[in-house]
């Protein structure tokens, strides 16, 4: 029951992030990497804004049980 509630905190975290780019890019300002890599009009934008999905995504994957499952792969993976 508290992976849900810590679940949907990110899923809300995330949510802020994706809503709020414009502001985010105001305070912090450009990242160059998505400025050269991003080419498109707003890279730094989409940047937050895809900052923000995988947020989201991982909230879902805490509140499914699966996120447990998935760090204890990669670390066996890197322990080997």
């Amino acid at each position: 029951m508290f992976d849900f509630f810590i679940g949907v905190l990110i899923i809300i975290i995330g949510f802020m992030v994706t809503w709020k780019s414009e502001w985010i890019f105001r305070n912090f300002g450009r990242v160059d990497w998505a400025e050269k890599h991003l080419s498109m009009e707003g890279g730094t934008r989409l940047f937050y804004r895809l900052i923000g999905l995988l947020i989201i995504i991982i909230g879902l994957l805490v509140i499914s049980g699966i996120w447990s499952d998935i760090l204890s792969g990669v670390a066996g993976f890197l322990v080997k």
